[in-house]
């Protein structure tokens, strides 16, 4: 004799489910500055003479798609740290700006509504 079961079928919107998502006490996700820490603490030095020493061995073993991968991320962060953009305002320019802002508040309270033409 065949039984029936009801069967859920999914909505196909994702949401909650059983099981899913970290499991509790799994712990943290590893960040840049704890990584680093241990890299140090593990090699007696501080990461950037590690990076240094790694460099000058690609160079000596003659490994020049390493080398390259070590200048593309040295110039990068070079590029990156000096890429700043510095912007300094007179007092004049601060004032016309808050009169500019001042007059234009002034006129959106001062707007009449629209008189419909019969």
């Amino acid at each position: 004799m065949p039984t029936s079961q009801t069967i859920k079928k999914s909505n196909g919107h994702g949401g909650r489910r059983p099981g899913s998502g970290r499991p509790k006490g799994s712990g943290h996700k590893v960040n840049l500055e704890d990584l680093m820490m241990d890299i140090e603490l593990e090699t007696n030095m501080p990461f950037t003479r590690r990076l240094a020493i790694n460099y000058q061995a690609a160079i000596t073993r003659s490994d020049w798609a390493r080398v390259e991968n070590y200048d593309r991320a040295f110039l990068n962060k070079i590029v990156s740290d000096r890429q700043t953009v510095e912007i300094t305002e007179s007092e004049d320019v601060t004032a016309q700006k808050a009169a500019a802002f001042a007059e234009a508040l002034r006129n959106l309270t001062t707007i009449e509504p629209n008189k419909s033409k019969i």
